[in-house]
């Protein structure tokens, strides 16, 4: 065994039916972990289930529309039956389908982001905490995004949420580290993933989005795979209430 490894651990993900979520929770089971998945879309969750399943791990699928309190509650408590325990979090479901200048932002779009990125993960670190806190052991850790560490023009319902994400992560590592639960947040940069095809799926290949990228190119969302996988593990045992930065560089330059 090496501090990597998360043998016998067991880990719940949202967000994992697609993009940085699925690669996540493969990770996770690559390195020996049993993984529950949730995610609004059944056909996408059966895909990263085979993954899981073709590793040799458990994989337990359940559609979920986070934004609903009461369902995530009581598909953290099953996963949790399930599972026998809970070992990771991700809290990676989020998103945002729209750019809009603040003062045409329509307040209902704003409460929408909100809900889906920032209300989700209070849910799932609500029902989660009480089982981890339990046990006196856990990893948590919530996605954010450098919007959120940095101004995000058009992207504020976005950029705000991810701020309040990262917010809620400091907190909830200093008030749980009694308990022996670590809380950090992995903050990617521009990722091509399906959410934000129209950015990187042009003639141009969105150059001018990542303009600002030292590194000069999108992010994969494969290259989220080992910081989560160290975020989850002993490797990261000293390390709570941290924003793990993965964005080839760009907030270097702010």
């Amino acid at each position: 065994m090496t501090a990597f490894d998360l043998i016998g651990k067991k880990a719940f993900v949202t967000g994992a039916s697609r993009g940085i979520g699925r690669i996540i929770a493969v990770a996770l089971a690559a390195a020996g972990a049993d993984v529950a998945i949730a995610a609004r879309s059944q056909d996408g969750l059966a895909e990263t289930a085979r993954e899981v399943t073709d590793l040799g791990r458990k994989a337990f699928v359940f559609p979920l529309d986070v934004t609903r309190q009461d369902d995530v509650t009581a598909v953290v408590n099953e996963s949790a039956r399930l599972l026998g325990q809970l070992d990771v979090v991700v809290n990676n479901a989020g998103g945002m389908n729209f750019m809009v200048p603040f003062l045409d932002m329509r307040i209902s779009g704003w409460e929408k982001i909100m809900r889906l990125n920032l209300d989700s993960t209070i849910y799932v670190c609500q029902a989660a905490g009480a089982h981890m806190r339990e046990r006196g052991s856990g990893s948590v850790i919530n996605v954010a995004s450098v919007a959120g560490m940095s101004g995000a023009p058009g992207l504020i319902p976005y950029g705000a949420s991810k701020a309040a994400v990262i917010s809620v992560t400091k907190t909830l590592a200093v008030e749980w580290a009694s308990a022996g639960i670590r809380v950090n947040a992995l903050c990617p940069g521009w990722t091509a993933t399906d959410l934000n095809r129209d950015l990187w799926g042009g003639p141009d290949g969105g150059r001018s989005t990542i303009a600002n990228v030292p590194m000069g190119r999108w992010g994969r969302p494969e290259e989220m795979a080992g910081p989560a996988v160290f975020l989850a593990s002993d490797a990261s045992s000293y390390m709570t209430g941290q924003v793990l930065v993965v964005d080839g560089g760009q907030l270097a330059t702010a």
